[in-house]
């Protein structure tokens, strides 16, 4: 990185990429980028003093940027080909690096860990830079959602060790060389990449392979791959005994290879968070010497933005807001609110996210969300894709086996979720819902 003084993002405003260019920022790179929307992230990145801009134009990019010996462009798949910025950078010799790559080179020579699966990643590796934090351990975290445990995406307390997410779509991770890994599942997913299960599991051999010779690697018991183990009530190397809810969370004891910890506390509710947060503290566990402390700081962990995240929580009326957006995540979301609200009446609010996954798991989406009470259906997030004939959400809607479903305009919501008067309320989606919940909040609180 050292040939380079300038940093441009194309696509400055991705949860990943923003992460970056406050790395950048903090070590007096000039970094400047461009985003098709403005955002709260995209907001507190020009409030620093960077550069951005939301219309595709050479006019827009700022001189200093346009000198291809000293300017690196950062660009994530999000940007179509076509983007005018993008084909100037690739015709006029600019070096050009994916987010991943660039998180590759910037984290080999610090101690590494990485977090891997198709679910928990970002739930995962927030407690682990809550855990390393509370142990007093100098790190640089890049986060794919806002802790908030440290009100952001970007964690810079030091540069010895590093925590990332590994991500799996276009095989990012691969780039990566761990100290510490972590898989949390292989479910199928990114099927426009990977085409079938075998691919996507033949490229999780492959990111543990990445490992550094002395690497560690931890999965989920029951994964088909090797590495130390950890789970609930089996036989897995880090395995959590005597688990029951207490006050809207856990109360468990956990096996160590080293002995037991007993009566632990962790306050974020569903089991698939129970084992993100083992997770967490297993590969922690690999540096910081006072198990006992790790086990501790699990129960002041706070949560992670749109990861079952209480945005309204009253004696009569609760709202939820997830962003799951795979049959799996929707399934631990539902059983999770089933646990901790038992008996209450839910309303699910679903915004799908890309064409070719609601048609990859038309079936499994509609499975899942037939357990709710009632189901509102908000159209298809495109995101990067174009529209694929046939496949929208009245066709993944047809497929739903519960009378109370409708779709809507998300216009609407508001409006239609006052005259349902739901007892619990469940957002869930990866798509643009997530710029809606403040204003949904603030109405639904003024309406109860």
């Amino acid at each position: 990185m050292e040939a380079y003084k300038n940093i441009f993002f194309m696509g400055i405003g991705g949860i990943g990429m923003s992460a970056l260019a406050r790395y950048f920022h903090e070590r007096d790179y000039l970094v400047g980028g461009y985003d098709k929307v403005e955002t709260d992230l995209t907001r507190e990145l020009a409030g620093r003093g960077i550069a951005i801009h939301y219309d595709a134009a050479l006019s827009n990019i700022p001189i200093p940027f346009l000198d291809p010996t000293k300017t690196l462009i950062v660009y994530t798949p999000a940007i179509p080909d076509s983007n005018i910025e993008l084909r100037y950078f690739r015709s006029h010799g600019f070096t050009l690096k994916k987010r991943a790559e660039v998180l590759g080179m910037i984290t080999r020579d610090t101690y590494c860990f990485a977090v891997a699966g198709t679910h928990g990643k970002t739930t995962t590796s927030s407690i682990l830079a809550h855990l390393l934090k509370e142990a007093g351990v100098p790190f640089t975290a890049f986060l794919g959602g806002i802790s908030e445990d440290f009100g952001s995406n970007f964690v810079n307390l030091g540069d010895d060790y590093s925590v990332v997410e590994a991500d799996e779509f276009d095989r990012s991770f691969l780039h990566l060389s761990p100290d510490v890994a972590c898989i949390t599942s292989m479910d199928p997913d990114h099927l426009d990449i990977y085409g079938g299960k075998e691919a996507l599991e033949d490229s999780y051999n492959a990111f543990a392979q990445c490992l550094k010779p002395k690497g560690r690697l931890f999965v989920c018991n029951g994964l088909p791959l090797k590495g130390i183990t950890y789970g609930i009530e089996d036989n897995a190397d880090y395995c959590i005994r005597k688990l029951r809810v207490a006050s809207g969370g856990y109360v468990f004891d956990i096996d160590t290879p080293n002995g037991p910890l007993t009566d632990i506390r962790f306050n974020k509710p569903g089991r698939h968070n129970v084992l993100n947060g083992l997770a967490a503290f297993a590969m922690a566990d690999q540096i910081v010497d006072d198990s006992s402390q790790l086990a501790e700081a699990l129960s002041r962990f706070k949560g992670v933005e749109r990861r079952f995240s209480y945005r309204v929580r009253q004696e009569d009326f609760v709202f939820i807001d997830d962003y799951a957006h795979h049959p799996t995540e929707i399934d631990a979301v539902h059983d999770a609110v089933r646990e901790v609200h038992p008996g209450k009446e839910i309303l699910a609010v679903f915004q799908p996210h890309l064409f070719s996954r609601t048609r990859d798991f038309g079936n499994d989406f509609a499975r899942s969300l037939s357990k709710f009470d009632t189901i509102f259906l908000l159209e298809i997030y495109p995101a990067r894709e174009e529209a694929i004939p046939g496949i929208d959400s009245n066709w993944l809607l047809e497929k739903i086996e519960n009378p109370n479903k409708k779709l809507i305009p998300k216009n609407d919501l508001a409006k239609l979720i006052k005259a349902s008067n739901p007892e619990v309320l469940v957002t869930m989606g990866a798509g643009d819902i997530g710029m809606e919940i403040q204003q949904l909040e603030r109405e639904l609180i003024d309406a109860n």
